[in-house]
């Protein structure tokens, strides 16, 4: 362990990474600080950032096989050493990193006698492998091994369906932070208490802990987004009851509030994640670094069409949107004007 000391001497919040190394290719740790914090404020991170850290990190994983020779998913193949439940548990342990969305095909053609490894998947693009080792099959006669598989990019545990049309379905654990522990130093006395807290997480291999660290905190204050426009004005309260109703803020009714505001409201305080866009669509565009209109507003179509997995229709769906509410368009190029 690497042990640093920490002083508590300023108010202004500061993170580092105290630790960082690869104990496999499918096993990366990281050990990171905030500090100074106020008494309890520590805790209330750390729990918050462990739950979205195990729960929400996305990852690509293996989710349905398919071969024509095989029956069941327990029958064995004459040549192969494997039972098919045996090959389907190996394929579930394949380790992939990936940014697509939606399922994606890919495959294993080989011939024996030899050993299978996840080096012989034909993967789509933009997909990699992250170890090429890992066993799937060993075929110890000349025959064909000729297996389909569908590739998912999702976040959580998604447990099998019943088998269709020959095609087993595997557990889906797009799960890429193995685990995740918090801890916290106190220092100081009476009203002057500070603390730090301290953030250990384990990955499998298809990011960084410091990866997992950033999508966790984007995901966190995403969540916290809605709040910071909400107006008073706007907040009904039913009288002799004991409740109240919250009106829903929607990216549109942002846009329309705008052009009426004589104050007007900043574009970047506008972000995307409020709009009725497509999840497909608003997950590219944050995969880009856009996540406020400012940023939208800073490209331009063509830059838009770069965009991987983006296409013409999605462009027009943007354009569509900020024309209706801002009669704006954007440039078709960054030169046009």
């Amino acid at each position: 362990m690497v042990r640093e000391e920490l002083a508590g001497s300023t108010r202004t919040l500061q993170w580092k990474c105290v630790e960082s190394r690869v104990d496999s290719k499918h096993l990366y740790y990281g050990r990171f600080i905030l500090s100074p914090l106020m008494k309890g404020q520590a805790d209330t991170i750390g729990i918050a950032m462990r739950r979205v850290l195990l729960g929400e990190i996305e990852g690509t994983c293996i989710t349905h096989a398919k071969s024509e020779k095989v029956p069941h998913e327990y029958s064995t193949i004459i040549g192969i050493e494997e039972s098919v439940h045996e090959i389907l548990i190996n394929l579930k342990e394949i380790v992939l990193r990936s940014h697509l969305y939606g399922v994606r095909d890919a495959s294993i053609f080989v011939r024996g006698p030899r050993y299978v490894t996840a080096q012989d998947i034909i993967l789509p693009p933009s997909v990699e492998m992250v170890d090429t080792t890992q066993h799937i099959a060993n075929v110890t006669e000349p025959i064909d091994l000729c297996i389909g598989l569908q590739i998912k990019r999702d976040c959580g545990y998604r447990p099998t369906n019943h088998s269709q049309d020959g095609s087993y379905p595997i557990d889906a654990v797009s799960m890429p932070v193995r685990n995740a522990n918090h801890s916290i130093h106190s220092y100081g006395n009476g009203n002057e208490k500070q603390e730090i807290l301290f953030l250990e997480i384990w990955t499998n291999g298809s990011l960084t802990p410091k990866e997992a660290l950033y999508e966790a905190s984007h995901n966190l204050i995403d969540l916290f987004i809605p709040f910071l426009y909400a107006e008073e004005d706007n907040i009904h309260f039913e009288e002799n009851k004991n409740r109240f109703t919250l009106p829903f803020f929607t990216f549109q009714n942002r846009l329309t509030n705008l052009t009426k505001n004589k104050k007007g409201i900043p574009l970047k305080c506008i972000f995307i994640d409020q709009s009725e866009l497509p999840s497909r669509i608003y997950n590219c565009l944050k995969r880009s670094n856009i996540h406020t209109l400012l940023d939208l507003l800073s490209n331009s179509q063509e830059d838009l069409m770069r965009i991987e997995y983006f296409h013409i229709e999605d462009v027009k769906q943007i354009l569509d949107t900020i024309h209706k509410h801002f009669s704006l368009n954007l440039p078709k190029n960054k030169f046009s004007f």
